[in-house]
């Protein structure tokens, strides 16, 4: 269940946080990936990055001030936790660390573009990618090579005319196929990348609209797998020469770890339940960290040590679900970012800095778009003052 605390206005904890960052069996391609593997990350990664340095903090000016930002004018918006407007469909984002100006790059579901987005400067296209929107598909999905300010490269998850896959490309190339052959059907297309810290990529997938799939280990649907650079099972998964580290999803959201590497979580949209899950490599996922009832429409996910903030694409707001060192859930999420106070529906998030994300909205997808919309922009990981109540 869903359990409303008091909201945080949007001027409050985003304006705020601001001042923290300014400051079926499955078929497998593997030839056709290219044989470079990742190199060693370095002891930053993309959930350990530094914050961006030689900007200063744009002022806030007092509450009511926060309070009282102008409406969006056709495509520009006043508000300056906005990176990029007039978008379409922001599904994903991978933030990149260590920029002057906060700066990530974005996928929209269903044009297929990706595009690098920094502030006060065009967003700029660098990849087009072919992709099918049916049954949830598209682009869903993005992350960052751990040596990406050397090689460029990202990777997505899309949606294609005969399946899902995972592909990567680096600006003016063609994408190439990491891997390829994870089941596509009338619904359940959607999957999720994330890194880990140990340089390995964590796929989210969905079950391609057949429940049973899920919990079939000869299938990829379902699953949270980990892979490396080639799309093959990376070093240390539970059983050697699988990739598969975790089954019984749905229709995942979002996936990510914590910046130790001690934590790893997925957002899934059940029938009856949306739900967090804490991945324990080797197990199934069949009991939830916190359920929603509700069905917010889970989305996105970022570990911030005391808590995991949860974006959704239905109720449009940001859940934060506090947990203790171990993993468990110590109370009720806490809601911000709701209604008129928030930026409509939120699909992807990716860490900027330990206190700020960056998020992309869907309101052209079912939502109430703005003139400004769909926009990327940067969310506060957790809420003022902590985490969630108790129960």
């Amino acid at each position: 269940m869903r359990i409303r605390h008091r909201p945080l206005r949007r001027g409050h904890v985003v304006l705020a946080a601001l001042v923290v960052v300014l400051g079926g069996c499955a078929e497998f391609d593997d030839t056709a990936a290219s044989e470079t593997a990742w190199r060693t990350p370095p002891e930053l990664t993309a959930e350990q990055g530094p914050q961006p340095e030689g900007e200063s903090s744009p002022p806030t000016g007092s509450e009511q001030q926060r309070r009282d930002i102008p409406p969006p004018d056709g495509c520009t918006d006043h508000d300056p936790a906005v990176l990029a407007t007039c978008l379409d469909t922001v599904t994903a984002v991978a933030a990149i660390a260590g920029t002057k100006t906060p700066t990530a790059i974005a996928g929209e579901r269903r044009t297929g573009r990706v595009l690098r987005v920094e502030r006060g400067k065009k967003p700029e296209v660098i990849a087009k990618l072919n992709v099918s929107t049916a049954g949830d598909g598209g682009l869903t999905g993005l992350a960052l090579s751990p040596t990406y300010n050397e090689d460029q490269l990202v990777y997505a998850y899309v949606t294609t005319a005969k399946d899902n896959r995972v592909v990567r490309f680096a600006p003016g190339q063609r994408p190439s196929p990491v891997l390829t052959g994870i089941p596509k059907g009338r619904a359940g297309n959607r999957g999720v990348l994330a890194p880990d810290n140990t340089g390995a990529l964590l796929v989210a997938t969905g079950d391609a609209g057949r429940p049973q799939a899920a919990t079939n280990p000869a299938s990829l649907a379902g699953k949270v797998l980990r892979i490396d650079a080639s799309g093959k099972p990376a070093p240390g998964n539970p059983a050697n020469g699988s990739r598969v580290i975790a089954s019984g999803l749905h229709s995942p959201g979002g996936v990510c770890s914590s910046a130790d590497g001690a934590r790893t979580w997925v957002t899934d949209r059940g029938s009856d339940a949306d739900a967090l899950y804490e991945v324990t490599p080797g197990e199934k996922l069949d009991t939830a960290a916190w359920s929603w009832r509700t069905k917010p429409g889970v989305a996105g996910c970022v570990d911030a040590g005391q808590g995991v903030t949860v974006a959704t694409s239905i109720a449009g707001n940001l859940q934060f679900v506090p947990v203790d060192q171990r993993g468990s859930v110590t109370g009720k999420p806490t809601v911000a970012l709701d209604g008129k106070d928030g930026y409509g529906r939120l699909s992807g998030l990716s860490v900027l800095t330990e206190s700020v994300a960056v998020a992309g909205t869907v309101n052209k997808d079912g939502g109430s778009p703005v003139s400004s919309d769909d926009r990327v922009v940067l969310l506060p990981i957790q809420p003022e003052g902590g985490g969630g109540g108790k129960d």
